[in-house]
């Protein structure tokens, strides 16, 4: 009998570790994605000829706007004591809405938006739409393709400050970069697809395609928020594009990293081994980060289920387009920065510049189209694929930003095991418009070494 028991123990405990290991291991890579016509009309019936683009908004459009900024509703007053922990402060709101009104100029704006060159190219029949800088190189200077994307609720106004630093050679280099920013498909200028499908994988392809119509069959790739997450599958499923990845946004979404979530919050003491002691407060006490987590994405709950719902109200209202926006512009930033009255929002940005980026919403109307997706992402069959699983096979580097979403050591080696850069910065969740000279240094210190690796 106990020989029985111990044999039957065994098949057990073998079958659970058999079990446990197949759900830590990363799925096969899915096969290739078809490649969808995401436009209007048939299947290459629009060529990917590149043309020129300038922003030109009509008065039309101009003339609502400040019919409705003039004539809301009168906002709600907050509570007694409260700044910007239920939201968006009405008393503040007023103010930028007051600016928007009698100070902003959009037609100067305008101008400053129209700075850099801007194309667009279709692409599986979307009209993309991107700036292009070429840098003026001196002899010996090495020029680099990178490819800039944005997230949600930011726009290319957010690369406007990082890319002179980026087309500029910089002292000590031996390189500079080529810059192709782009605004994802249904944000900004860039089209929107016309049928449902289209999430964070298939504009990887969309991406990797409009880089080869433009003449790069390899290049470098920057990008936070939703751009580190289209970027981070593109370097999974098109490895051969990617000569290297650098993020300010990278995540960790595997079992494993889960569990070690799991167990560290019943016993801190077990994440010793990865998170570093100076970051301890930025993963524990697990409860109250858990709590912050749950307050601070309602908004991706939302967009993830019901974005023409919300998208209805938002698309219809400056004044409730700003609200949400700038909302995340306080908590983005520091979330600290919920108990000021003034968000914190003019430490590091002005009215002008965050009404630059609420503009390139509300012009192209483009809110719901913006939050779709999240829906088209954050479903069963896209997560089904399993590429956030999976180990991302191109030479890495994360700009960790304290006020931003946090991976430990010990987790970003999951899904990054070429990381060859990682770097810890004061600053928030918007790196690229708050902190342009910092990001810009960790993406030349991070690229000089993916190019000496590559020489080995």
């Amino acid at each position: 009998m106990a020989k029985t028991i111990l044999l039957l123990s065994s098949i057990v405990v073998v079958f659970l570790g058999y079990k446990l290991k197949t759900v830590l291991e990363p799925p096969p890579l899915p096969p290739p994605l078809e490649e969808i016509w995401w436009g209007p009309g048939n299947p290459g019936s629009v060529k990917p000829v590149v043309k020129p683009f300038t922003i030109n908004v009509s008065d039309k459009v101009l003339k609502d706007l400040q019919w409705r900024l003039e004539n809301h509703r009168p906002l709600t007053p907050p509570l007694e004591g409260i700044q910007q922990q239920y939201g968006m402060n009405t008393k503040l709101l007023k103010e930028v809405i007051d600016f928007w009104k009698s100070k902003y100029d959009w037609r100067q704006r305008e101008k400053f938006l129209n700075k850099f060159p801007q194309f667009t190219i279709n692409i599986q029949g979307l009209d993309i739409h991107y700036i292009h800088v070429k840098p003026k190189v001196q002899n010996g200077i090495r020029v680099l393709p990178l490819l800039l994307l944005h997230g949600w609720p930011g726009s290319l106004r957010e690369f406007y400050d990082i890319l002179p630093i980026l087309t500029t050679p910089q002292e000590g280099r031996d390189f500079v970069f080529e810059v192709i920013a782009a605004h994802i498909p249904g944000y900004g200028f860039s089209k929107p697809a016309v049928r449902p499908g289209l999430g964070a994988a298939q504009i990887a392809q969309v991406f990797k395609n409009m880089m080869k119509e433009l003449g790069f069959k390899k290049f470098y790739a920057q990008g936070g928020d939703f751009g580190s997450i289209i970027l981070q599958h593109l370097s999974v499923l098109y490895p051969e594009s990617v000569l290297g990845f650098h993020s300010n946004m990278c995540i960790v979404a595997t079992p494993l990293s889960y569990l070690k979530t799991f167990l560290s919050s019943f016993y801190p003491s077990f994440s010793w081994w990865y998170v570093r002691p100076e970051h301890y407060d930025r993963v524990f006490p697990a409860k109250e980060h858990f709590y912050k987590k749950l307050r601070e994405t309602g908004y991706l709950h939302l967009q993830a289920t019901k974005p023409d719902t919300i998208g209805a109200g938002i698309n219809d209202s400056p004044v409730g387009l700003a609200a949400y926006i700038l909302e995340k512009f306080v908590s983005g930033t520091n979330f600290t920065w919920q108990q000021r009255q003034d968000g914190g929002l003019k430490e590091f940005f002005s009215y002008t510049d965050l009404l630059d980026n609420i503009m390139l919403y509300w012009v192209t109307e483009s809110a719901t189209t913006s939050f779709r997706l999240y829906s088209e992402t954050f479903n069963i069959a896209h997560m089904g694929l399993g590429i956030t699983r999976q180990p991302v096979p191109v030479p890495t580097a994360c700009a960790r930003f304290k006020y931003d979403f946090y991976a430990a050591d010990g987790m970003l080696t999951e899904t990054y095991p070429n990381l060859v850069h990682l770097s810890d910065y004061d600053g928030g969740h918007f790196a690229a418009m708050q902190l342009p000279e910092v990001l810009g240094k960790d993406i030349y210190t991070a690229v000089e070494i993916m190019e000496k690796n590559a020489k080995k």
